[in-house]
């Protein structure tokens, strides 16, 4: 079951800036729960939580590009960590972008991370804030981003708030309806769910290679959402929650994304598949819906929107009735 602060101690959480790696560590008990990573663009495209770990440190995330491991699937190099971004903002793709692909044929927009505005640790939540630029094919500021991670813990359980505040500038711009978006986390192999068809992966050069059949030996994901909805079935769904369980080795780990009631889409439709990618896409309702509703959402030069997301990390397997709780308290807060 999660276990409140209320149940559990609250558990100190701490920062260690590390400049020279570009990175913030997120200490929760004195152990590694990630590090915001920012990189700069020749690494990656926008700045990321990354590697994850579980309360017992046990890495939730895929390692591939950055840290590849045995075993790994090598598709979607832009697949790194948890991030947020979205696939068309006036008609630049910032979910794909990466220097796998070719820049010529598509325009593809960047998230420049800007600064670090504030550290707060603390005995039950540590804040971090964050700020980045949402930049075009031809360096145009579109949109300015203000990010606040809060990180707590208590018992099995790791807790991470990620409320970003996007406002235009330099004009109106355009998110229509699109599949690619926009809250995600790229998972570990052990957590895929086993594959049942052969399926092609096409890796950072973009050869594509045809898999007859994957060894589906210590894969042993599947989801659930709020709405009882399991396994492959979840994507293209509404649902407040969604629960990604498995093991890795003997332990057992849930990785759990929970919608907030004052997110534009609310609930949203999930964008969740069996080969790791596990995302929260509020503004692609066409193409999730199957054509049934169309949001084409956008913001007046000078408007500002809120996405507000949790994600919980559990060296457990967490319950509907836990997970209920859970993003009741989410609701409540701001």
């Amino acid at each position: 079951m999660l276990l409140s602060t209320s149940a559990a101690m609250a558990q100190k959480v701490e920062f260690n800036k590390k400049d020279s790696e570009k990175k913030v560590e997120v200490l929760v008990d004195g152990k590694l729960f990630t590090n915001y990573f920012y990189p700069g663009e020749e690494v990656l495209k926008k700045a990321v939580l990354y590697p994850v770990y579980s309360p017992q440190g046990t890495i939730v995330t895929r390692g591939w590009p950055l840290d590849p491991r045995p075993g790994e699937r090598v598709d979607h190099p832009h697949h790194v960590g948890v991030w947020l971004n979205y696939e068309d903002v006036n008609g630049n793709d910032y979910w794909n972008n990466s220097d796998a692909v070719d820049h010529a044929k598509r325009a593809y927009g960047t998230i420049r991370h800007t600064g670090i505005k504030s550290m707060k640790a603390g005995k039950g939540k540590g804040e971090l804030v964050v700020t980045a630029d949402w930049v075009d094919k031809d360096g145009k500021l579109t949109l300015q981003e203000v990010s606040t991670y809060t990180f707590s813990g208590s018992g099995n359980q790791r807790i991470m708030d990620r409320s970003t505040k996007l406002t235009a500038v330099n004009g109106d711009v355009a998110l229509p309806d699109i599949k690619d978006g926009m809250f995600a986390i790229r998972v570990a192999r052990e957590l895929e769910l086993p594959s049942t068809k052969p399926e092609i992966f096409t890796d950072a050069s973009g050869i594509a290679t045809k898999v007859p059949s994957l060894n589906n030996e210590g894969i042993t994901g599947n989801y659930r959402n709020s709405e009882g909805v399991e396994g492959e079935e979840v994507w293209g769904k509404r649902a407040v929650w969604c629960n990604l369980t498995g093991k890795i080795k003997d332990e057992k780990i849930s990785v759990a994304i929970i919608d907030h009631p004052k997110n534009v889409g609310y609930p949203a439709y999930f964008h969740a598949r069996g080969y790791g990618l596990f995302a929260i896409n509020p503004l692609g309702q066409k193409q999730l819906s199957g054509g049934k509703e169309t949001l084409n959402y956008s913001l007046k030069n000078g408007q500002s929107t809120t996405f507000r997301y949790r994600m919980v990390v559990a060296s457990e397997h967490l319950s509907d009735e836990a997970l209920n709780s859970e993003a009741a308290k989410f609701a409540k807060t701001k």
